[in-house]
């Protein structure tokens, strides 16, 4: 079964060539597109696609604001994907605030945005580490940590050592081989984790993880390596 992608961006061209490039995958099929904020809204209410791919900028109501609007829509199943020209740490926050799968720069490879989407649907990882854990690092940076959030010592200790794999952006695969342990323990771990803690999924655990200082801001990736609070 293909997965549903709606597209919003107020460049015709852009969504064209993007469309494109989604007609050539097997798993991933563009279903509507909008050219404002509101058609966003509304066309996600209408077809309900698996996601939405909103651009920060757009007219009659900004992606942001989009993007709040849907996720916030009760019985909403619709992950979103932002995507921006513009590096900046005011929109991250604003996007993950706001319950967004992931932020994205529009100069990205058309694969490694395909592949962004499959990940934003799944919810298995951070999208494109590269570029959202950099932006969420330096946000992170700029503000000093409170302190370490009481629920955090609800988790067990595996439970937190699997947190802190979310955060260095590993996938179900990769924890289980760190872990060694199987996939579905690795998958209830993780349920338990994001329960315990009131967090939407594994992105919102990496920037609760960041943003609470319950992990060293690093480049490298897989370096979350932080003692237990």
């Amino acid at each position: 079964m293909s997965l549903s992608v709606l597209l919003a961006d107020d460049h015709a061209l852009f969504r064209s060539g993007l469309r494109a490039v989604l007609d050539t995958q097997e798993d991933l099929e563009c279903v509507g597109e909008a050219e404002d904020g509101r058609a966003a809204v509304a066309e996600t209410a209408r077809l309900r696609p698996d996601l939405a791919v909103l651009d920060v900028r757009m007219p009659r109501l900004d992606g942001l604001a989009a993007a709040e609007a849907i996720l916030n829509t009760p019985g909403n199943a619709t992950k979103v994907l932002v995507l921006t020209t513009y590096d900046s740490d005011e929109y991250v926050y604003r996007a993950l605030r706001a319950g967004a799968s992931g932020f994205l720069l529009k100069s990205l490879p058309p694969e490694e945005m395909i592949s962004a989407m499959r990940v934003a649907v799944r919810g298995d990882a951070l999208i494109d580490p590269s570029v959202t854990k950099r932006l969420i690092s330096r946000f992170a940076t700029s503000i000093e940590p409170p302190s370490k959030p009481p629920e955090v010592r609800r988790l067990t200790s595996r439970e937190f050592e699997v947190l802190l794999l979310i955060a260095a952006a590993h996938s179900n695969a990769e924890i289980a081989e760190r872990l060694r342990v199987g996939e579905e323990t690795v998958k209830t771990h993780v349920s338990r984790v994001l329960s315990k803690l009131g967090l939407r999924d594994r992105v919102h655990a990496a920037v609760y993880s960041y943003l609470h200082g319950l992990v060293p801001i690093s480049p490298t990736r897989g370096t979350a390596t932080h003692p237990r609070p």
